[in-house]
């Protein structure tokens, strides 16, 4: 059932992508021969109006083909009036990024829904308090409730790690203690960790963790549109270092993940719960929104590549230029995804 959800998922982002540049082509003019969803054998086939809407055999993406736009041979153009080739570079542009905008778009109405049903958050009580650290020095106690650091009210367990690594020096916490009021002062350690992309870094601690006390954070109507935008914009920029670290080396070519590991973790998100399943799903949204604009001929940032150019230089790339390196982006293409292949099944096999 969790694999069914999964590829639904999937379906319905790839759906909603090229939904995107189809709303765009249409509205300047231009002729949109096929929308699939999946590539490969065509199982389902129903044309509406002059489009053939289709669902594919393999649901590992989805293509609009626009007429005289073609990835498998660039140089295969029209120049119709109602031709992708036809239109300005501009409109090109904008048909090619309303794709990755649609992905934005889906993730942010995603982060609106969670913040309408409730966001689960720590309440700021602790739990645990290490041996020798320095809050069991100063004589902090499981179950005490941090109000406030350096002046700083806290709501929410989250704030605490941020007041801490943003303070410079001893640092102040005022404490509920059996509903009286205790300040309390020590100097945070300073330790090595290892952040997400598992690259050492230096932070602060005190050496606490949480009390398992949440509650449900249920967002008006103005703060649940901030709520999203900030979540959108925090995940975009998760993606984007994520992308720059493994194009710089600093994260390992083996931590790419491929399909299996996107339809294994969202078969998990959805036994999680619906949130779980949404603020995976935006993630994965996000991502190929991101993943879409990155500079690679046959990605959308490849074409969006191309059309800055003859907006810039007043003429069209070189035809062979264009499809040897169109060609190039989908071996380059076609390579990570056999990485990411290697790396989910070397995963499985532990």
């Amino acid at each position: 059932m969790g694999i069914l959800v999964a590829l639904l998922v999937l379906s319905v982002l790839i759906f909603f992508h090229e939904l995107g540049h189809f709303t765009a082509a249409r509205l300047f003019g231009v002729q949109v021969d096929v929308f699939s969803i999946g590539f490969g054998k065509r199982l389902w086939t129903k044309k509406i109006g002059s489009t053939e809407w289709s669902l594919s055999a393999i649901p590992l993406g989805g293509y609009v083909k626009m007429k005289g736009q073609d990835d498998a041979d660039p140089t295969a153009k029209s120049f119709d009036a109602d031709s992708y080739n036809a239109k300005k570079p501009w409109q090109r542009i904008i048909i090619l990024l309303a794709g990755p905008f649609a992905n934005f778009l889906m993730a942010f109405l995603l982060y609106l829904a969670i913040a309408y049903m409730g966001v689960p958050k720590l309440l700021p009580y602790v739990g645990n308090v290490s041996k020798d650290a320095p809050a069991f020095q100063a004589g902090l106690h499981k179950g005490d409730k941090i109000v406030m650091i350096n002046g700083t009210k806290i709501t929410y367990w989250e704030e605490i790690g941020k007041q801490i690594n943003a303070s410079d020096g001893p640092i102040t916490l005022v404490i509920e203690r059996n509903n009286q009021p205790k300040t309390i002062t020590l100097s945070p350690k300073i330790i090595e960790d290892k952040n997400i992309f598992g690259e050492t870094i230096s932070r602060k601690i005190i050496g606490i963790s949480p009390m398992p006390k949440q509650t449900t954070v249920v967002y008006g109507f103005i703060d649940g549109f901030k709520y999203a935008w900030d979540e959108t914009v925090k995940a975009s920029t998760l993606i984007f270092k994520s992308v720059q670290k493994l194009i710089t080396g600093a994260v390992s070519t083996d931590q790419l993940g491929g399909i299996i590991t996107i339809v294994d973790v969202t078969a998990q998100a959805s036994h999680a719960g619906i949130l779980a399943l949404f603020f995976f799903t935006a993630l994965i949204s996000v991502n190929l929104g991101v993943l879409n604009l990155l500079p690679i001929p046959a990605l959308d940032g490849g074409h969006i590549m191309f059309n800055l150019y003859e907006m810039i230089t007043r003429r069209e790339p070189n035809e062979q230029i264009m499809y040897y390196m169109t060609v190039t982006g989908w071996v380059l293409l076609g390579g990570l995804m056999m990485l990411g292949l290697y790396n989910d099944i070397n995963r499985l096999m532990g």
